[in-house]
């Protein structure tokens, strides 16, 4: 990833990167090792997705802001109705979130809420075909198609694409992303 964003520029003069293989619920950091964390996508995979949000907590500096995603209630819930294979996978999703439910366990870890938003509308339907025609078929044609569709959209962003996903995500999206603070101290004052 580091390398792509090198090649098009987008990785400071200087900078580096390394990848590092670790455990959600025992991160290889010290406390305090980040002043942002991107949790994408991780929680609804994790029996224990309270220990691994102390432990986000735990390598965020306080003060450090966090976003962290997970799929929306609606699209992951048609997913769930429309294939068992989709959820029943081993290391799939074992459970499904309200933004109010993430945002309850989140603050509880000791997060401060920040604000949030919906995004990936045009993934959503993309979901439902795969749960529909099989979870590995994806050389069924709707699912090609749409693929290609996603891939052209990603690569070319146009108005058009760019547009109804702005439209749609408060309907459809896909993923629901919380920003996160962790406060200076504990109590929560230095925020």
């Amino acid at each position: 990833m580091f390398a792509a964003m090198r090649a098009e520029g987008e990785a400071p003069s200087g900078a580096e990167a390394d990848t590092v293989k670790g455990d959600a619920l025992d991160l290889p950091f010290d406390d305090g090792s980040f002043d942002r964390v991107i949790a994408a996508e991780i929680f609804e995979h994790l029996p224990n997705d309270t220990a691994a949000m102390a432990e986000l907590y735990r390598v965020l500096r306080p003060g450090g802001i966090a976003a962290v995603t997970v799929p929306s209630w609606l699209p992951e819930r048609l997913c769930w109705a429309l294939s068992e294979e989709y959820h029943t996978v081993e290391g799939g999703h074992v459970r499904i979130y309200t933004r109010a439910e993430l945002e309850a366990k989140l603050k509880a870890t000791g997060f401060h809420i920040g604000p949030h938003h919906h995004a990936h509308a045009l993934h959503a339907p993309y979901w439902w075909l795969k749960c529909a025609v099989g979870t590995d078929n994806d050389t069924h044609p709707a699912v090609a198609a749409y693929h290609r569709m996603l891939v052209w959209d990603i690569l070319k962003a146009p108005r058009l694409t760019r547009t109804a996903e702005r439209v749609l995500n408060p309907l459809i999206g896909k993923s629901v992303v919380v920003y996160l603070r962790k406060p200076l101290d504990r109590a929560g004052d230095g925020v």
